[in-house]
């Protein structure tokens, strides 16, 4: 089947490898110019299933469209989708998803000797009692579903992540020893060239105007030519709503966007750096911390509103050398700091849509918000296996575009 994949992005490049995989002749149009260029370009870096369902409260959605009621809506829809004190189906299909993914990035990664500059182990730092007791029903979840984690006491959180400052205050951690740290733009490159040499195309600097569904269902370039296709995959992030609509499918996606700071590595003559072995989660700063190999990588500030061309707000920039600073004093050369920020579409029940949409021809892997690296993977596993008839796991219905018919 030819199929033809919009966006290249790490959920673009995953679904083409997992549909070259497969057999189908794929080509992927991709509006900028390289893979990883958008939304996947400087996110947090962390792959971990737990925080997929339960994520810090930067991402809260009561924060995220707070006073401002042309948002309210959304807002209604993702309190009530949250609202259950047991994990409902949707958020069991979306921990399934993510535990998944973690294994397919684990086993690319060993079948094509891809190096993203990874580290073993997350580190959810508490810093005081009321935190520890605000987190007790997450680990409850944790336990009930099966994942790998330890409770430590400040001085074992020390000795797992040595560089921590020793004055900042900390009542206790949570450690995910099965969870990664690691560069999601350096994986899509590596798995770029891997799904090139299965014969997947890249067609760069190549701007979708319009979606065309049918039987078979096309799509219009900004530059006038036609990519003709058995089947159209979106996997188009932030231009999902604007395509979809433009063919007559409106979906309630709403654009939450984060801000990153990267810098390299402070190295000084003699010593250790200051700087993290893998990664921390504050869940009181709403931020995480990274080791992307020589460089350290800061990432939260999340909000709704804002467009493409905004450069990170400067609270938001603030508030991430705060944070940085605290746990890890002196750890990066903050002259040479990259500053990012970037739009990752969510829908208010917070779950990505995988598989057919109500379009004849048009497939969806998008909506994961800013769970995009972690929940890639798999997602990309599932549309392949949906495109080629397999029935579905019954767990992850959830995630089909059907929910909203």
């Amino acid at each position: 089947m030819r199929v033809a994949v919009v966006g290249a992005g790490i959920v673009g490049v995953t679904t083409a490898h997992e549909l070259s995989a497969e057999g189908h002749e794929v080509v992927v149009l991709e509006r900028r110019g390289s893979v990883a260029a958008g939304a996947s370009f400087a996110q947090g870096g962390i792959v971990a299933p737990g925080l997929a369902v339960e994520p810090f409260p930067g991402l809260a959605p009561w924060r995220l469209a707070a006073g401002v009621p042309s948002r309210w809506g959304w807002l209604a829809g993702a309190l009530k989708a949250r609202g259950a004190r047991r994990l409902p189906p949707r958020r069991q299909a979306l921990l399934r998803l993510a535990v998944a993914s973690r294994q397919r990035l684990l086993e690319l990664t060993h079948a094509h000797d891809i190096d993203f500059e990874q580290a073993d182990g997350v580190l959810v730092l508490l810093r005081h009692e009321r935190a520890l007791k605000a987190h007790r029903a997450w680990l409850a979840l944790l336990a009930e579903q099966g994942l790998a984690f330890e409770l430590v006491d400040a001085r074992r959180a020390r000795e797992i992540e040595p560089a921590l400052n020793p004055a900042a205050p900390l009542r206790a951690a949570i450690h995910l020893p099965q969870d990664v740290a690691g560069n999601g733009r350096q994986f899509a490159h590596r798995l770029k060239a891997e799904a090139v040499r299965r014969g997947v195309r890249f067609r760069f600097d190549s701007d979708v105007a319009a979606l065309r569904p049918g039987t078979p269902p096309s799509l219009l370039l900004a530059d006038g030519s036609t990519q003709e296709a058995d089947a159209v995959v979106l996997c188009t992030g932030a231009e999902a709503p604007r395509l979809l609509a433009g063919a007559g499918l409106k979906l309630p996606l709403r654009p939450v966007w984060g801000v990153s700071v990267t810098a390299p590595v402070n190295h000084v003559d003699g010593q250790l750096p200051h700087a993290p072995r893998a990664a921390i989660v504050d869940p009181a700063g709403g931020a995480t911390i990274a080791r992307l190999g020589q460089r350290v990588r800061v990432a939260g500030g999340h909000s709704m509103g804002g467009g493409s061309d905004t450069a990170p707000p400067l609270p938001a920039l603030r508030a991430l050398y705060r944070t940085l600073d605290e746990w890890f004093p002196g750890s990066a050369v903050l002259r040479d700091a990259v500053h990012w920020r970037g739009a990752r579409p969510v829908l208010p029940d917070g779950l990505p849509l995988i598989g057919a949409s109500a379009l004849p021809g048009v497939w969806l892997n998008l909506g994961h918000g800013g769970q995009g690296w972690a929940l890639a993977c798999g997602s990309a596993q599932i549309l392949a296996g949906a495109l080629a008839g397999r029935a579905p796991d019954p767990a992850l219905a959830p995630l089909s575009p059907q929910r909203l018919r």
